[in-house]
């Protein structure tokens, strides 16, 4: 008999081996009720070889990530963009690019069946952590201000974690995890130690001020940022949008969006799109707030839904749902 088939199994196989048994035996008996033994006997290999891969039981579902993460370090060190934003991102993108679905995916679907639910949360706190201090240190090096760093590392932290338990809910690999990462590092406020620029503010002139403010405000759900008053009746009123972005098109790339999101409006050569959750219902909402509606909410070739309305202030505005249901 060969040397790597000793028990039957190949030794190369071992990890994936013991892997398999233990989630086979969390989902049979809970996590808690499992033994180190109970997993070696299933896998058929020896309890000296369980750790040769692993140190403790939870080691079998984080093994993978684990290593990962223990490359991003490396990865952000020798990434010298001066767009630290650009660099983190690039990271925390490669750091889960081509992440198969494996024990841990199943155990983040499963924590309630496998009896793992305070186990998960104990230990994506770990790598949270781990996370959060390697893009901390990198924004630092970037000239990011080490508190503003602190605080922008832990939630990059969260959005990989969130974007990783939210993937393996959906059924890993139905969804590509690179999009629904992309997507929760939208949520994440840019440090602003590359660009120029540190905020995009659209200001426009409202001749009803009081009807423009309320609708974009409290119908359309843009919470208030600050407010001022002046000389002369002048009034103005900062709204929060998220994440802001210019996005600038040619005529051909317009002519496209105006056929694929409306039934033949034309684009005003400034348009507002908001993203939003919920289309159809968001649409509703702001045409019962005064908007007008243009175009009714449609499933565009990229798979977002789609509508166009007149706003107050004669905005033309396109409300986007990248997630319809």
């Amino acid at each position: 008999m060969a040397a790597d088939q000793r028990g039957g199994r190949p030794r190369a196989s071992s990890r994936e081996t013991l892997a398999e048994a233990a989630s086979e035996l969390f989902l049979e008996k809970g996590f808690a009720e499992t033994s180190v033994a109970d997993i070696t006997t299933r896998a058929g290999v020896s309890r000296s070889s369980f750790f040769n891969y692993f140190a403790t039981k939870s080691d079998v579902l984080w093994a993978g990530f684990d290593e990962r993460v223990g490359r991003l370090q490396g990865v952000l060190d020798r990434d010298d963009d001066a767009d630290v934003d650009a660099a983190v991102r690039r990271a925390l993108r490669d750091l889960l690019d081509g992440f198969d679905p494996d024990t841990l995916a199943l155990a983040l679907a499963q924590s309630d069946t496998m009896g793992l639910t305070d186990e998960i949360e104990r230990e994506s706190a770990v790598r949270r952590a781990r996370i959060a201090r390697a893009v901390a240190e990198r924004l630092v090096a970037g000239g990011v201000d080490p508190l503003r760093a602190e605080v922008l590392g832990a939630a990059h932290g969260g959005a990989v974690l969130a974007a990783l338990s939210r993937w393996a809910g959906a059924g890993a690999g139905r969804t590509p995890l690179g999009a629904i990462l992309s997507r929760a590092l939208e949520a994440v406020t840019p440090a602003g130690g590359g660009g120029a620029v540190r905020q995009l503010r659209v200001v426009v002139r409202a001749d009803d001020y009081e009807a423009a403010v309320a609708f974009y405000r409290d119908v359309v759900g843009m919470p208030e940022r600050a407010a001022y008053q002046g000389d002369g009746d002048a009034h103005v009123t900062i709204l929060e949008a998220g994440v802001a972005t210019l996005e600038l098109a040619n005529a051909a790339q317009v002519a496209m969006i105006d056929r694929v999101e409306t039934d033949g409006d034309t684009s005003d050569r400034i348009r507002l799109g908001f993203e939003v959750t919920d289309g159809a219902a968001a649409t509703e909402r702001l045409a019962e707030g005064g908007a007008g509606v243009l175009a009714s909410p449609r499933i565009t070739p990229w798979g977002s839904l789609n509508s166009r309305l007149r706003g107050p202030a004669d905005l033309q505005l396109t409300l986007f749902d990248e997630d319809p249901a």
